[in-house]
């Protein structure tokens, strides 16, 4: 299955029966979750519903608005809401007469109102069945736009995946001479500040000061998440919390690994440049991966 960006747009237009047409857009941008907003007539309470229930059948993640406008020709009439019309009429008069001004209530302004005007033959089944078809054709089209979307990041990802393993494997090249770097720097320190000092004890203490600043486990775990992550992309499907889950990780790993090497010179200073570069490559994949459903 193929990774989806949570970024699309697509609409379908379509007839339903005599004299209807509609027209249903959806359009979707990234969010943590699922969130659909619909914007349609509001006498389709019970459509609206079937919509809900679909785009959550279909779609994982991603903030979904949905546009249902509908259009009757060939003398499909109106017809006004006789009770919401009369109360606000009244209403207007009853404030007119209490604070003696003058005026009538606009018709325009009070059919604008929702639910103040609505077609004389209300939509039936054979409606809600075009529409739930057309919202199939309009899912099909958002997804294959968003598979498109999609591929392109994947690649942007494997490509920064690629600079981090490259600049992990440099690291574990120079981790034997930073470690025997920082066991001198110890060792050195150790001797200044004790006087008189056994160096055998002193060596033994700051052997195990360097064996506690060993970032071995550190590109242990780098490479695993490395690899992990790789999986996660072959697999694809619904995969972006999980990805970005995996970077968090790598940022741990990463932020651990500058702090066990700050401090030492000559090949610490590259790996700190390379955790750095790695911190770089990591923020942007989850500019990428938060846009992935």
């Amino acid at each position: 299955m193929s990774i989806r960006s949570m970024t699309g747009f697509a609409q379908v237009k379509s007839q339903a029966g005599e004299g209807t047409s509609f027209t249903l857009s959806l359009k979707s941008v990234n969010h943590r979750f699922l969130d659909p907003q619909l914007r349609m007539p509001i006498e389709m309470d019970e459509l609206e519903m079937k919509i809900r229930r679909v785009l959550k059948e279909r779609l994982a993640r991603g903030h979904i608005d949905v546009t249902l406008g509908v259009e009757r020709r060939g003398g499909a009439g109106y017809e006004f809401n006789r009770e919401l019309v009369g109360g606000y009429v009244e209403a207007f008069r009853k404030a007119s007469r209490e604070f003696g001004t003058t005026g009538e209530p606009d018709l325009n302004n009070i059919f604008r109102m929702p639910g103040a005007l609505g077609a004389m033959t209300p939509v039936d089944g054979n409606f809600d069945t075009s529409v739930l078809a057309a919202l199939e054709q309009a899912i099909q089209k958002l997804n294959t736009m968003r598979e498109q979307e999609g591929r392109g990041m994947e690649a942007e990802l494997r490509r920064r995946l690629d600079s981090l393993e490259k600049a992990t494997d440099e690291v574990d090249k120079l981790r034997a001479a930073v470690s025997k770097a920082y066991m001198e720097k110890v060792r050195s320190r150790m001797l200044e500040l004790i006087e008189n000092a056994d160096e055998d004890r002193v060596l033994q203490e700051a052997a195990i000061l360097a064996e506690r600043s060993d970032i071995q486990e550190e590109l242990v775990r780098l490479n695993t998440h490395i690899d992990h992550f790789r999986k996660l992309l072959d697999q694809g499907g619904e995969v972006g919390k999980k990805l970005d889950f995996l970077l968090q990780e790598l940022n741990r790993e990463a932020n651990t690994l500058l702090s066990k090497t700050s401090g030492v010179a000559g090949e610490g200073l590259r790996i700190t440049e390379l955790g750095l570069l790695m911190k770089s490559e990591i923020e942007k994949c989850r500019e990428q991966v938060q846009n992935l459903e």
